[in-house]
């Protein structure tokens, strides 16, 4: 009688600087693998780390077999080093899930029981009660807050790229290729059967966040300008505004004309200046956001790559 074949389960793991904390994640990542029934391959991205992160994934990958290794040619941002990670898995069910402790291995079984009983997209989420309040904690809810207001597509707030995804949600991930990738509003815009699942966030194995605040503006501006076009309307409804308002005074200088009150129609720099500033400023800020949006579109013809290889490449 044959035995039935095992699922394969493609573990996607970008790494930036990670010197010293990767080799203690993959302990406890190998450890909940070693109990599951799965054939396990665990994709490390190294997005151009330059300490000594390259050679502990090396040793790791010696040392088991299971270890595929990615490394891209400089630091092309998290973004594109999951998306080289997905582009490598071949797995019936894939997981991203980060290299620096935060995400816990120990949800996995969960994950993958979620997938067997049907769902395509297992999307975890942070519990933010059980994080003290911070200036990022903060913003995160802000963002959040404003992405799903000015956007169609409804995103979770807390959620990370710790997920799992089906062989078909993955394709389709993958079929999408914009350049400025923002994978969180992605995989809610796929609409594929979802599951939320919550957990604790526990504190960084070590090593500090690689996510500046720098990085987070520039992911939450491709968030907005890919995922929105409410810039531009807000732009418009403003230039609206100052058109109503400047028939009103049309009307109510003409008015004043008619009634033959002439001595109230004074000439006045500063209101006129006023005017003239804000006017100017809404026209600034509305090139402004189109610009931007030329901006992307210039990015997106180019059609280069989201990210370059270099290297040896480890695939079993």
């Amino acid at each position: 009688m044959a035995t039935k074949k095992k699922q394969s389960v493609d573990i996607v793991i970008p790494v930036f600087n990670e010197a010293g904390v990767v080799e203690q994640t993959y302990v406890c990542l190998r450890d909940v693998l070693n109990g599951l029934p799965y054939d396990f391959r665990l994709i490390y991205v190294d997005d151009g780390s330059r300490d000594g992160t390259i050679d502990s994934l090396r040793k790791l990958a010696n040392a088991d077999p299971r270890i595929s290794l990615l490394m891209l040619s400089r630091n092309f941002g998290h973004q594109a080093a999951l998306t080289a990670g997905m582009d490598a898995a071949r797995g019936d069910i894939v997981i991203t899930m980060d290299a620096d402790g935060q995400h816990p291995p120990e949800v996995i079984p969960q994950m993958l029981d979620l997938i067997k009983q049907g769902y395509d997209i297992v999307q975890t989420q942070r519990l933010e009660e059980a994080q003290p309040a911070s200036f990022k904690k903060w913003t995160s809810g802000l963002f959040y807050r404003v992405i799903n207001i000015v956007s169609g597509t409804r995103m979770l707030p807390g959620a990370a790229d710790f997920r799992a995804l089906s062989r078909q949600a993955v394709d389709a991930l993958k079929s999408m290729p914009e350049y400025h990738r923002f994978l969180r509003g992605m995989v809610s815009w796929m609409g594929y059967s979802s599951i939320i699942l919550p957990y604790e966030e526990p504190k960084r194995v070590a090593g500090k966040s690689k996510y500046s605040f720098g990085k987070m503006l520039r992911l939450a501006s491709d968030a907005v300008f890919s995922f929105s076009l409410m810039p531009l309307y807000i732009g418009l409804s403003a230039g609206a505004i100052f058109i109503i308002l400047a028939c009103a005074q049309i009307l109510y200088v003409l008015n004043l004309w008619i009634s033959g009150q002439f001595q109230k129609i004074v000439p006045g720099w500063s209101s006129l200046m006023a005017v003239m500033l804000i006017a100017s400023g809404i026209i600034m800020i509305l090139l402004g956001f189109i610009g931007v949006y030329v901006g992307y579109i210039f990015q997106e013809v180019k059609r280069r790559p989201h990210y370059l290889l270099k290297g040896d490449k480890r695939d079993e």
